[in-house]
This record gives structure tokens, C-alpha cells and sequence, in this order.
């Protein structure tokens, strides 16, 4: 087990390399600094990332982008009405000349797996991916198989167009660590697309700047960023705040608490720091709580959102003072 702060030659290689692959990915997104860096955030605590919003923002060549930046193993599962749980997890199959059965993976077995458009899936076929979030290993037919490390489910999904959609069910969104909106860009930024895309394929250009083994040493030493008790108890008083509000149907979990801390690690070995601060919780409340929250019918009704419910509950909450 490892102990001990993260030293500051390993928060610089974070830095470096989490700048390298921003570096990458915002040659294929223009004007989108905060998403990439978000991205970035999720790829580093090892949180699954889910991106939320309407077609054609970018969202699949966000996390292609991602995937790419990493000499490592990826795979992309176009969610539909027919995918099985077997394409996802994989299958046993017999095999003549041996006379015994091989499992054949399935699309989950890589470092980051794109699920693309996961809510037009079944539920059965969703929550095929619920062990493999969780505890990042897939059963079938009573063999417990390890998947690879790191291991990052980046999903997409449209919020607007509802018909043919299975919406993903509380138990499931809660298992992605983050979740981010792209947003429409700038026009400056749109105009930068149109240089950029309207000859050739910036994906195409994209070349790894980093591999699995430096993401995982990273990841490694993010888990050993400090954070001060004071930090950690400001921290559980605003996910406990979600839970008390009144426009709150249900809350926020434990389990966001932990992802939110990772996050904050994340953040502040990105920005250079082996600390957390009262800022960085502030900063990936949104993105790590949001999603996690369900409003009451009254809230909803008066045109609340997520987003004003987890910024009221981070408002509710003293930072903890400065201690001599």
C-alpha cells in the first residue's frame, strides 16, 4: 500500500502530462478549454465521464480526441435498441479444436471505452456496464474477468430527443464520477472549426502524447494528494447539504463524496499543487454532484435546476477556517 504526499516530481509529471494531452485534444476541439480540462480531470481520478448535451457540439469527438491522446487500448460501442449485453461484456464460445469454450471479449475490455449515445440502449444492455464501472471486472458464465488499468468509460447521450431513448436510471448515473455539458461555441470558435475541419480530419492528425503505464503513475499519485480533515469535512457538509434542501427528491451519495474528492485530487496535482483546497471542492461540485441529484416535482415545476440546487448547497456551507 502506498504512503506518504504525492512528491513534487510526481505532481509535475501529472502536470506535464496532463498539459501534453490538452494540448492534443484541443487540436481537434476549438474553444472549449473547460470541457478539455474537465475531460482531463475524470481520464486522471480514473471517473467515468459522462457528456450531456444537444447533437452536433462535439461530443463523440471529445472523448475520440481523449481516447486517442493515449497510446493505449480504446473502443467505441455505438449504443442502439439491438446491442446485447454480450457485445459489451463478451462471450463464451466453443471452440472445435480444442473442445472447450473461449471467451471472446467484449467492447468493455479497453482502457477507455467510448459508449456513445448509451441512453438508446435497453436497460438490460445499460446496466451491463454497471459491474464493470464499479468494480472494473466482468463476469460471464461464472469467471470473474480484470479489465485493463486505467480503465474510463466516456459516455455521450442526448437530453432533448427523447423518443426511442431508455433514460439511464439514478443507480446508474451515479456510477460516472463527472459529467460536463459542451456547450455551443463561440463564433470565433465555430469559425476556427470551419478552417480546421472543412479540409481534412483533425482526428486523423492526432498522434498519443502520452501511454497507459505514465496515466496510471499518475493516477497512482493523485490518489496521494493530501487533503486536510478540515477539507475533507467542507466537503462532506455540502454533499450532505443536497440531501436536506427542500427542492431535493434525492440527494447526492456517499459514493459522490469519494468521486468528488478524487476529482479534487485530480485537479490540484493538474494545477500543480500536491494539496486540495476549499477551491478545487468548489470548482467540481457541478460536475461531480449535479447529475447525481433529482429535484422534487415543486422544484421542477418552478423551473429549478441542478445547477442551482448543488450552487445553493455549496453557498449553505462555511469554508473552514485557516487554522494557526
Amino acid at each position: 500500500m502506498e504512503v506518504g504526499v504525492a512528491s513534487t516530481n510526481e505532481v509535475t509529471t501529472v502536470q506535464e502530462t496532463a498539459a501534453a494531452i490538452h494540448r492534443a485534444v484541443g487540436t481537434v476541439i476549438d474553444g472549449k478549454d473547460e470541457a478539455i480540462r474537465l475531460a482531463i480531470t475524470a481520464l486522471m481520478a480514473e471517473a467515468h465521464l459522462l457528456i450531456e448535451d444537444v447533437p452536433g457540439v462535439g461530443k463523440t469527438m471529445l472523448a475520440r480526441a481523449l481516447a486517442r491522446s493515449i497510446d493505449a487500448r480504446a473502443s467505441r460501442i455505438q449504443f442502439t435498441p439491438d446491442l446485447l449485453p454480450s457485445d459489451i461484456t463478451g462471450v463464451s464460445v466453443f471452440n472445435q479444436h480444442t473442445t472447450d469454450f473461449e471467451f471472446k471479449p467484449g467492447g468493455v475490455f479497453a482502457h477507455v471505452v467510448i459508449a456513445d449515445e448509451i441512453n438508446r440502449a435497453s436497460p438490460k444492455t445499460q446496466s451491463a456496464l454497471l459491474e464493470a464501472m464499479e468494480e472494473r471486472r466482468v463476469s460471464v458464465d461464472g469467471t470473474t474477468h480484470p479489465l485493463p488499468r486505467p480503465f474510463v468509460v466516456v459516455a455521450t447521450q442526448n437530453p432533448i430527443e427523447m423518443e426511442g431513448t431508455y433514460p439511464l436510471p439514478e443507480a446508474q448515473r451515479d456510477r460516472f464520477g463527472l459529467r460536463l455539458d459542451m456547450g455551443y461555441p463561440s463564433a470565433q470558435a465555430e469559425v476556427a472549426m470551419l478552417d480546421h475541419h472543412g479540409e481534412s480530419e483533425p482526428l486523423d492528425l492526432l498522434r498519443p502524447v502520452t501511454d497507459a503505464e505514465t496515466v496510471n503513475r499518475c493516477i497512482a499519485a493523485i490518489r496521494r494528494v493530501f487533503v486536510h480533515h478540515a477539507v475533507k469535512d467542507y466537503l462532506v457538509a455540502i454533499v450532505a447539504r443536497t440531501r436536506e434542501l427542500p427542492d431535493v427528491r434525492l440527494g447526492a451519495s456517499p459514493r459522490a463524496s469519494l468521486q468528488l474528492m478524487r476529482a479534487a485530487k485530480a485537479q490540484a496535482a493538474i494545477d500543480g499543487r500536491n494539496y486540495v483546497t476549499p477551491d478545487d471542492i468548489q470548482d467540481l461540485a457541478a460536475p461531480t454532484l449535479a447529475h447525481r441529484v433529482t429535484l422534487s416535482h415543486e422544484a421542477q415545476l418552478g423551473r429549478r435546476t441542478v445547477a442551482d440546487v448543488v450552487a445553493a448547497a455549496v453557498a449553505d456551507i462555511p469554508l473552514p477556517q485557516r487554522q494557526a
